[in-house]
């Protein structure tokens, strides 16, 4: 029986010499104690070395995908004739009986033999030292974590993190050099400003007027559109500039030059970072663009280092100093960071900036683990994911319509009652409408009348419809009423009329309702009168008694005026 057994250096195939000890599986690990006992049990019949890694690495990722290499199907033929072969694992020996007609043998008693060769390995392959073993075990390794990671040296990007680096230090020198131009030749002409706003199209013009004197004689049609060429040779001819000099003019003209010049660079420079994010990222570079991708590769030092952030940490990248503020002080942390110049956040409305960030966060994650651990070199995973996140962005504008269309969050709007409406839809009722035969007109009296019972009339028939029987109990019991009471006014009427016999109140004479009324008010008015009568004699009496006691008052003050003058 042998074993196969796979090193960092090569194959090597094992000779069992004692098979009764395979029996025993718990005591098959004390032989393996000490390399004399572990020489007893096997000893080492054939090795095949490994010639360069890249023949290591083959071997190992077939023994992996659990088949032969080409190298171990040699070895095996040539010294597995008829011999029985031990492996450690069940697949690999299918492979190899279906291909070599090998008989193959996996069991815990195998696999306890593997691993007691493993611990004296260097003891029972001579030449083979743990000095040398150990980092031939780590390039292969290595070698075999890089192509799991389908790892392309063309997927380099160290350039792309310096190439976006240098586009933001151009953007930063183009903008103070235009400004430089702007504000020296200002002097000469500041009604330029005002008219070109393009910083490039500043320094063209610039380049080529010179003084503005020369303006009305040169065409600017390459540069400019036509009115605001018109516009420039009218300011040119009336403007409030200083005079300069040549070398003035010629100073600025070299500024000019080399305002141009870094713009064609910074040209040039984009289509290179654009070129290297569609062969680096290119799901990262449909989802969010050149730019903003090469920018959250850079923040991140790597694309394989930002592979490990989660959607959460992508989403807040680039603002850090914001993030650890809100810590501090308890307010609510950013939504968005470097991700919020992507074109699909700037296309949400306000209100949906923070979903969306979170969604492209989450989607832009998984594009760039599949650009840095992916074998596809295409970018449909991005396409696929941006043209969700369209789809999501106009699910929430239709929400926010539909909402501002009803009530809030969904919720049925409460109607105002309507006693005309069904429940379902339409009218009882029909609308009232304005009837103009209802009308009063001189000379035409008869026929609005006539017109107004004809009006009336079927109203009365729809409520005769409606509750015939309550109406006509209605009228019988008005008719019996009436009845009932014309009975008792007759007989009260025969009442008074009848003589009065001598039997019945002899001594009494009877009085009428109507008379004892009349006496009662006389009462009444005599009461009245003689109380009227009783005020004015009172009233009399005071007038009297206060007459009677103004001259004594007089004479009072008249004695005390006399004593006060002597």
């Amino acid at each position: 029986m042998l074993v196969l057994f796979e090193t960092p250096a090569g194959f090597a195939l094992f000779k069992v010499l004692d098979e009764g000890k395979l029996n025993k599986v718990e005591d098959l690990s004390k032989e393996f104690l000490a390399a004399d006992s572990a020489r007893k049990v096997v000893s080492l019949k054939a090795f095949s070395k490994f010639e360069n890694t890249a023949e290591a690495l083959e071997a190992a990722t077939k023994l992996l995908e659990s088949t032969p290499s080409k190298g171990l199907r040699k070895f095996l033929r040539a010294h597995c004739d008829g011999e029985t072969l031990g492996v450690a694992d069940s697949k690999l020996g299918n492979a190899i009986k279906e291909k070599l007609k090998i008989d193959c043998i996996h069991n815990t008693s195998v696999m306890e033999l593997l691993r007691g060769v493993r611990t004296q390995l260097t003891e029972l392959i001579s030449g083979l030292g743990a000095q040398d073993l150990a980092p031939m075990s780590l390039g292969l390794s290595h070698s075999l974590s890089r192509y799991k990671l389908k790892f392309s040296a063309d997927k380099v990007d160290t350039m792309i993190v310096q190439a976006i680096g240098l586009l933001d230090d151009l953007d930063k020198e183009l903008n103070t050099y235009a400004m430089r131009i702007r504000e020296w030749y200002g002097w000469h002409f500041p009604e330029l400003t005002r008219i070109v706003q393009d910083n490039i199209h500043y320094a063209k013009t610039v380049k080529l007027m010179g003084d503005r004197a020369n303006a009305a004689k040169l065409d600017f049609s390459e540069i400019l559109p036509e009115e605001v060429e018109t516009e420039l040779k009218e300011a040119a001819v009336i403007s409030m500039g200083t005079e300069v000099n040549d070398l003035d003019l010629m100073n600025i003209k070299e500024l000019c030059d080399q305002v141009l010049s870094l713009s064609e660079y910074r040209a040039q420079l984009y289509d290179y970072l654009k070129s290297r994010m569609n062969t680096v990222a290119p799901n990262l570079t449909a989802l969010v663009g050149e730019l903003v991708g090469a920018r959250l590769i850079a923040h991140g030092g790597s694309l394989l280092n930002l592979a490990k952030q989660p959607g959460s940490t992508v989403q807040i990248l680039g603002a850090e100093k914001a993030l650890f503020r809100a810590l501090m002080t308890k307010h609510s942390t950013p939504k968005y960071g470097l991700i919020y110049h992507a074109s699909l956040v700037g296309q949400a409305a306000p209100k949906h900036k923070g979903k969306i960030s979170r969604s492209l966060a989450a989607k832009a994650a998984l594009a760039i683990r599949c650009d840095a651990l992916g074998d596809d070199q295409d970018n449909s995973m991005g396409l696929e994911n941006r043209a969700k996140l369209e789809a999501r962005l106009r699910a929430l504008e239709g929400k926010e319509l539909g909402r501002s269309a009803g009530s809030a969050k969904g919720k049925r709007k409460i109607e105002v009652y309507d006693k005309d409406r069904k429940k379902g839809a339409g009218l009882i009722t029909p609308a009232k409408s304005y009837n103009p035969a209802a009308d009063s007109v001189l000379g035409q009296t008869t026929n609005s009348g006539a017109l107004d019972e004809q009006d009336t009339a079927p109203r009365k028939k729809k409520k005769v419809e409606v509750e015939p029987q309550e109406e006509e109990a209605a009228e019988v019991a008005a008719i019996e009423d009436k009845k009932e009471k014309r009975k008792k006014k007759k007989k009260a009427d025969q009442e008074a009329s009848l003589p009065i016999s001598g039997n019945e109140l002899e001594n009494e004479e009877p009085v009428p309702k109507e008379k004892e009324k009349k006496k009662k008010k006389k009462r009444q008015a005599e009461d009245s009168g003689e109380n009227v009568e009783g005020e004015k004699e009172e009233k009399k009496k005071k007038r009297k008694h206060v007459e009677e006691q103004e001259p004594e008052v007089q004479t009072k003050k008249e004695k005390k005026k006399k004593k006060s003058g002597d």
